[in-house]
């Protein structure tokens, strides 16, 4: 059985976290081929993008300000969630060409003294790309084998719209299809970074907020998963949002069509085009919490059934 199950940036915010989920992810793997897909850490995308804005101000110390407690925040979670030295060693000499890469890139937008769309992608992209390294050092050091990569390099292409990109699906499936094949003969789980892809040039795209799920529908989609799990700090999909509403209920079952309706006006921020690759291959989806992994959450299927 083929799983993909995607974490937003609330089920791995802190250590305690990473290490939940690498463990619920070794127990998982006994049953299941898995392919995890994470967002960036919480308020990472969100300090990324002030960066920009900070960039656009020509505001360097607050740009730079902003990017060392990105960094600060990353060394911290890796020295608290990694228990083996070697793994950890590893992990941080990997986080710090990210950090170089981070710097160099402000420097060269404020040498520019512009923002383009395409060096926007590439800056919000950096989120993905330290949250897979950490998850998937914390899988190796919970004894498992684990690779982190990029939307790129597991194979996801989009056309060249930054900020919004679209998935090229027929040369998607070929190179995700065979990169994951690849790894799950290895007995090694691949942990893909959310949100972004490359174009036909190799430049990085990002298919706008909420992708993440987008990227763990469109590689479930690629890979014939059996099943794909949505992780996060909600139960599930609910009649009314439950920090407005004391009442509001889970809904143990929606069809494909309520929950894309339910993600046009704005449910749980999922991207609304994140159920279009399911619709063919009719897989089920569950939305669920990562803090109570005992609920099933909501189960998003093909079938409508009408009272």
């Amino acid at each position: 059985m083929r799983l993909v199950i995607k974490y937003g940036g609330t089920s791995i915010s802190t250590a305690k976290d990473i290490q939940a989920v690498a463990n619920h992810i070794n127990t998982l793997s006994k049953k299941y081929q898995i392919l995890v897909v994470c967002s960036a850490t919480s308020k990472t995308t969100d300090d990324l993008i002030e960066i920009s804005e900070s960039i656009k101000k020509e505001n360097k110390s607050k740009a730079e300000r902003l990017a060392s407690k990105i960094i600060n925040r990353h060394k911290q979670l890796a020295k608290q969630t990694i228990k083996k030295s070697d793994v950890r060693k590893k992990l941080l000499e990997k986080l710090d060409q990210d950090f170089t890469e981070l710097l160099a890139l402000i420097d060269g937008m404020i040498l520019l003294g512009e923002v383009t769309p395409r060096s926007m992608d590439y800056l919000i992209s950096l989120g993905e790309r330290l949250s897979i390294k950490l998850v998937s050092s914390a899988i190796n050091d919970s004894g498992k084998k684990s690779i982190p990569l990029t939307g790129k390099e597991v194979g996801i292409v989009t056309d060249s719209k930054f900020g919004e990109s679209k998935p090229l699906l027929d040369t998607t499936r070929l190179r995700v299809s065979k990169t994951v094949d690849t790894l799950f003969l290895q007995k090694t789980i691949p942990v893909v970074g959310g949100f972004a892809g490359a174009d036909q040039h190799g430049h990085v795209t990002t298919f706008g907020r909420g992708g993440s799920d987008y990227s763990a529908t469109i590689i479930g989609s690629c890979i014939k998963a059996d099943e794909i799990w949505l992780m996060s700090d909600v139960d599930g999909l609910m009649t009314a949002d439950p920090k407005i509403v004391k009442n509001a209920k889970l809904l143990k079952e929606v069809s494909y069509v309520e929950a894309i309706e339910m993600a046009l006006f704005g449910a749980k921020q999922i991207h609304p085009r994140t159920f279009e690759p399911l619709l063919t291959k009719k897989i089920p989806m569950k939305i669920r919490n990562s803090f109570n992994v005992k609920n099933e959450g909501t189960i998003v299927t093909s079938i409508t059934e009408f009272n």
